[in-house]
């Protein structure tokens, strides 16, 4: 199935102009709690609608790159961290570079 990145704007409509709807969600007690200290009672339903837009993001981000993976193979992982290293650093671990 070939991807196009028609998806971005779907996906991330913008809320003034995206229809809404209203659900009930349940959340943790402590998760709520969270996220009301962060945004305020009245900021909820905004924060609940970016995290969603994020996570459909990166659900189609997964599915674009398992088309990739699926039609090339999976990337080296030793290329992948020598790439890695180069845009960031090398790899450490317990905090001394490995």
């Amino acid at each position: 199935m070939p991807y196009s990145w028609a998806w971005w704007t779907t996906a991330t409509s913008s809320p003034a102009t995206a229809p809404v709807s209203g659900i009930s969600v349940t959340l943790a007690a402590g998760t709520l709690q969270v996220i009301r200290e962060k945004v305020g009672k009245r900021g909820v339903s905004a924060y609940l609608e970016r995290a969603a837009q994020r996570q459909i993001e990166r659900d189609n981000l997964d599915e674009l790159i398992a088309e990739f993976d699926k039609q090339h193979g999976q990337a080296d992982p030793e290329a992948v961290a020598a790439k890695r290293a180069k845009l960031t650093g090398p790899a450490t671990q317990g905090g001394v570079a490995a």
